[in-house]
C-alpha cells in the first residue's frame, strides 16, 4: 500500500508521537567526562579547547561533585606531567605517589560510587612524546613497552581505579595486563581497551592539554595507531582484545569513524565506547563561538549520532553540559 494511505509524516506531526517512535534516547548514563589533572594549584585553561581546563586534585573533587549531581557515571583521568618527571623510560607512570595515583585515591575516598577510569599509556611520561619506549632508531618497541604498561596498570588498580584503559595500541598488552591484574587479585578491575585507535589528525588539542605536543614535535604514531583508511583491520584488533580479556572496547575518534562503530557493534555485541576527541570538540566550539551553530542542538545531535551508530557510552568534553541540558529537557 502506498500514498495517500501511507503517510510517514503522520507520526512526525506531534511531539507525543515523535517521542513514542524515537529509536535512540541519549541520557546522562551514556556520558563519561575526560578530565586533565595537573600538579599546579587551581585551574588553567586549555587554549585550543575553549571551556576545558586542567585542574588540581582539589579542583578535581569539585568537578567530581558536579558530575555526581548530574548523574554522569564516570570520569576519565589524563595527567599533565611536569617536564622534570618525564624520561626515556617513563618510570613516573607507575610511581605509587604519582599524580594519577593520588587523584584516584582522592576520588574514591570522596566519591566511592563514581566510576574512575585511568589512561594506560606512556606518552604523558616520555620525553619524546611517544606512547611507548623507543630503541636507538626511535622505533617504539612493543614488548618492553608492554612490561611498562603492566606496571602502570597495576599501580592504577592498587590506587583504586575501577577501569584501566590502555590507549597505546601495543600488541598483546590486554592479555598481559589482564593476567597481571588477576595474579594480584584485582579481579574486579575492568579493562576498557582502545582497540580501534586511529592515527588521527584530530588529536592536536589533546596533546596541547597534556603537554606532549612539544615533546612529540614533528614525530608521528603511524607504526602503532591504525591507518584511517582501514576498516577490516579494526575488527581484527577488537577480536584480539576481547579474546585477551577486555571488558569493553573503544573506537577513537568518534564522528569520522561511525562506520567502524556500527561494524564493531554488529560483529561482537560487546560493550562499545567512543571517544569524541579534542579536535571534534574544538571544531564544534569554534563554530559555536562564531555564532555559526547552535551549541545545545548540535552537541546533542552529534552525541546521539554516536549512540545511534552503536556506542554504549561516549567520552566527551561536553559531558557535563550535555547532562545538564538533558536534565533541563526532562526534569
Amino acid at each position: 500500500m502506498t500514498y495517500p494511505y501511507v503517510r510517514p509524516r503522520r507520526m512526525r506531526r506531534d511531539e507525543f508521537s515523535r517521542r513514542l517512535m524515537r529509536e535512540h534516547v541519549l541520557t546522562a548514563n551514556d556520558l563519561i567526562y575526560p578530565v586533565f589533572v595537573h600538579e599546579l594549584a587551581g585551574r588553567a585553561a586549555v587554549g585550543s579547547m575553549p571551556g576545558v581546563e586542567r585542574v588540581s586534585i582539589e579542583e578535581l573533587l569539585r568537578v567530581a561533585e558536579t558530575a555526581s549531581e548530574l548523574r554522569v557515571p564516570a570520569l576519565a583521568l589524563f595527567p599533565v606531567t611536569a617536564p622534570e618527571a618525564k624520561s626515556l623510560t617513563a618510570e613516573a607512570a607507575w610511581a605509587d605517589d604519582g599524580l594519577v595515583q593520588r587523584a584516584v585515591r582522592a576520588l574514591k575516598q570522596r566519591f566511592p560510587e563514581l566510576g574512575v577510569i585511568t589512561d594506560v599509556a606512556l606518552d604523558p611520561y616520555t620525553s619524546h612524546g611517544q606512547d611507548g619506549l623507543v630503541d636507538d632508531s626511535g622505533y617504539v618497541v612493543n614488548d618492553d613497552t608492554v612490561e611498562a604498561l603492566v606496571k602502570q596498570a597495576l599501580s592504577h588498580a592498587r590506587a583504586g581505579a575501577d577501569v584501566v584503559a590502555p590507549s597505546d595500541m601495543m600488541d598483546g598488552r590486554i592479555g598481559e595486563i589482564r593476567g597481571a591484574l588477576e595474579l594480584e587479585g584485582h579481579v574486579h578491575t575492568r579493562i576498557l581497551a582502545y582497540s580501534a585507535k586511529y592515527a588521527s589528525s584530530f588529536y592536536g588539542p589533546f596533546r596541547d592539554a597534556v603537554g606532549s605536543a612539544g615533546a612529540l614535535g614533528k614525530g608521528n604514531k603511524f607504526t602503532y595507531q591504525m591507518d584511517p583508511a582501514n576498516a577490516d583491520e579494526a575488527l581484527r584488533e577488537v577480536a584480539l582484545d576481547l579474546d585477551e580479556g577486555a571488558d569493553m572496547i573503544m573506537v577513537k575518534p568518534g564522528l569520522p569513524y561511525l562506520d567502524i562503530v556500527r561494524r564493531v557493534k554488529d560483529e561482537f555485541g560487546a560493550p562499545t565506547f567512543v571517544y569524541q576527541v579534542s579536535g571534534e570538540y574544538a571544531m564544534l566550539k569554534a563554530a559555536i563561538g562564531n555564532g555559526w551553530l547552535d551549541e545545545r542542538g548540535c552537541v546533542l545531535e552529534a552525541l546521539t549520532s554516536i549512540k545511534r551508530a552503536g556506542a554504549d557510552g561516549v567520552l566527551t568534553y561536553f559531558a557535563l553540559d550535555a547532562a545538564r541540558w538533558l536534565r533541563e529537557a526532562n526534569p
